[in-house]
């Protein structure tokens, strides 16, 4: 899927362990830790191939510090996630504030974010610094909207799509655009650009919220139905309390701030014995076409068959 990129996040790899080193000795072994762990690096892949959407832009120099300070970002909010949901594993792996403490990890996710705009200071200009800004302050908005909303089974779907764009598509889309103001684009392709990222990362977090509730732990390296027990109210939740027969049963499992593991299954049961699930994909494809559609006309044939194997990508991956 990556194939037009794949040196450059070859060379993003060994870029990210050699930047997230510190004199410290902790911070060094966090960042290699949250380094190692993997991930799909979705983010740098579509500012890398955004990036390439003209020939002739000269891109080498800001490109790659650019991939690096995006990637190390998505590092830091994810640390900091683990923190706040006190999650023990990820992507199968131990999680830094469970091997290090919260304290620790809180500290090494600033350092990420701080390295971030330190790596890129310099090379780009003031609007993509600001456009990463304030794709942090979104995100921030959308944990803290989530974290308000706890254990709340009165949230409808508008007030879902507002969280997962601050958490998620706000961010996908900020990667496009940068890719794309690193390429020289004009403001109506950097438009085409944010409306792809954004609508696939709408796509992209849904999906996420539909394998917790499917998917085994094995597949998603961590527990599955962990939302449901943090009281996260995800899209397969909020249908199943407006649908189900079980609602009122549901709804005061939702509302169990000590979810016992047979409680987290009868609700997992209850949307299952809905059409949640099925309602959900049907979202993801509206997004997942909208994306579609918004590639601007344009982009070199090899960028756009590329960015549309990744929304297909997106649509049918299992974890």
């Amino acid at each position: 899927m990556f194939d037009i990129v794949q040196n450059d996040l070859v060379t993003l790899e060994t870029e990210l362990l050699s930047v997230v080193q510190s004199p410290v000795k902790l911070i060094s072994d966090i960042g290699t830790h949250l380094t190692q762990a993997g991930g799909k690096r979705l983010r740098p892949a579509l500012y890398l191939l955004c990036a390439k959407s003209r020939a002739e832009a000269d891109t080498a120099e800001r490109a790659i510090p650019m991939a690096v300070a995006i990637e190390l970002i998505h590092m830091a909010t994810l640390v900091h996630d683990d923190v706040i949901d006190e999650a023990a594993t990820r992507r199968g792996q131990i999680t830094a504030n469970a091997r290090w403490g919260n304290h620790s990890s809180v500290l090494a996710g600033d350092y990420l974010f701080a390295k971030a705009f330190s790596l890129i200071s310099g090379l780009v200009n003031n609007n993509m610094l600001k456009i990463l800004a304030e794709v942090i302050c979104s995100m921030c908005e959308g944990e803290i909207i989530q974290n308000k909303d706890i254990y709340n089974p009165q949230q409808t779907e508008e007030e879902y799509l507002v969280r997962i764009a601050k958490k998620t598509a706000d961010f996908l889309a900020a990667s496009c655009v940068l890719g794309g103001m690193t390429a020289e684009l004009s403001e109506t392709e950097l438009a085409a650009l944010r409306c792809y990222g954004y609508s696939l990362g709408m796509a992209f977090q849904i999906t996420d919220d539909i394998l917790d509730v499917t998917a085994s732990s094995e597949q998603l390296g961590k527990p599955a139905g962990n939302d449901l027990r943090q009281g996260i109210v995800t899209l397969p939740v909020i249908y199943a309390l407006q649908h189900s027969a079980d609602r009122e049963e549901l709804r005061s499992i939702v509302t169990e701030r000590n979810m016992a593991d047979g409680q987290v299954a009868r609700g997992l049961e209850i949307m299952h014995g809905t059409k949640a699930v099925e309602y959900c994909y049907s979202r993801v494809d509206d997004y997942l076409n909208e994306a579609r559609q918004c590639l601007p006309a344009s982009l070199p044939e090899e960028i756009r068959e590329t960015l549309i194997t990744i929304a297909d990508y997106v649509g049918l991956r299992n974890y």
